[in-house]
């Protein structure tokens, strides 16, 4: 364990002592409840917002199963990531009723200003792109999910304008803070 540790990136939740502290909370609380690899990686993305790769070997190795168990089930279910996300969320939906309703255009729109592909985060941090399957708003389409947000029948001329309610909260929250 000693020879893995002194390789983890000093970026890495598990390098930082803090963010190490909750990590083996969680693993504490869990470990020997049934499913509790799900309870542990679901805690872990809530609370650290995702789950790197030194975290799934950590994991493996605190509970005593191999890595490619917890590997599985991080690559399994969408919700996982293994990178950091974006203080905010931009959620395209790709259900049919919304990529028929002109999605696509919409995503174009969105890597013109923003400046990254779907799945990557703005070099500021500020916005991850995510695509996500039907979000059950279908008579919205097409469907744009900001955080928690939806907003339909989203044309790409409207798009600058949700862009901007994003950006007018981060300039809120370090108005706020400063």
């Amino acid at each position: 364990m000693l020879k893995f540790l002194e390789s983890v990136p000093a970026n890495d939740p598990v390098a930082k002592p803090e963010q190490r502290q909750i990590i083996d909370r969680i693993l504490n609380e869990n470990k020997n409840l049934p499913g509790g690899l799900m309870v542990i990686l679901n805690e872990l993305q809530n609370q650290i917002g995702f789950v790197s790769p030194s975290m799934q070997q950590y994991v493996a190795y605190r509970m005593r199963i191999p890595v490619s168990t917890v590997h599985g089930v991080v690559s399994f279910y969408s919700f996982f990531t293994t990178t950091p996300r974006g203080r905010h969320t931009i959620k395209f939906c790709m259900g049919t009723a919304c990529y028929v309703g002109g999605v696509p255009q919409l995503i174009e729109k969105a890597k013109q200003i923003l400046g990254v592909d779907p799945g990557q985060t703005t070099p500021d941090g500020n916005i991850t792109v995510e695509l996500c399957r039907c979000v059950g708003a279908c008579s919205q389409a097409p469907v744009v999910v900001v955080d928690e947000e939806i907003h339909g029948r989203v044309r790409p001329n409207k798009f600058p304008q949700i862009l901007r309610t994003v950006q007018d909260k981060e300039k809120q929250i370090s108005e706020q803070a400063a």
